[in-house]
């Protein structure tokens, strides 16, 4: 999610504590529901995560990873959209009231990539200036 308003273009990132209690940034992002393509997923899930309505602008790419949980394996595919802050509304004013998310934050673009915690996303990021260019 971007906001391209204001003095400077900024996303929207969110932290989510792990098993050791750190808090890890990520890009929001969940699992697609039926009925939903995946540019609706991104941006129901983005709205759920961050609490900010947004248009899709394009695909940043898609990430496939591993995790265990409850002792098992899980695999999972994850498509990333970029969307673009449409909210009038509320302000851009971020809300972390869903319960998987323990903070989001407005992060200035050109701090984003430092601020992920997953290599994946980050060169996800590489792409957000030409698809910026593309919506001008």
């Amino acid at each position: 999610m971007l906001d391209r308003r204001g003095p400077g273009a900024q996303g929207a990132l969110i932290g989510r504590l792990d098993r050791r209690g750190r808090l890890l940034w990520s890009l929001p992002k969940g699992h697609v529901e039926p009925g939903e393509t995946e540019p609706q997923t991104a941006v129901r899930e983005v709205y759920e995560e961050t609490g900010i309505l947004g248009e899709v602008v394009g695909k940043l790419g898609t990430i496939d990873f591993w995790f265990v949980a409850d002792g098992r394996r899980i695999h999972k595919t994850v498509h990333h959209f970029l969307l673009l802050a449409t909210d009038p509304v509320n302000g851009l004013v971020l809300s972390d009231e869903d319960i998987e998310v323990s903070e989001v934050a407005w992060v200035p673009i050109p701090e984003l990539a430092a601020r992920l915690a997953y290599a994946d996303e980050r060169r996800l990021l590489e792409k957000v200036p030409n698809l910026l260019v593309e919506t001008a």
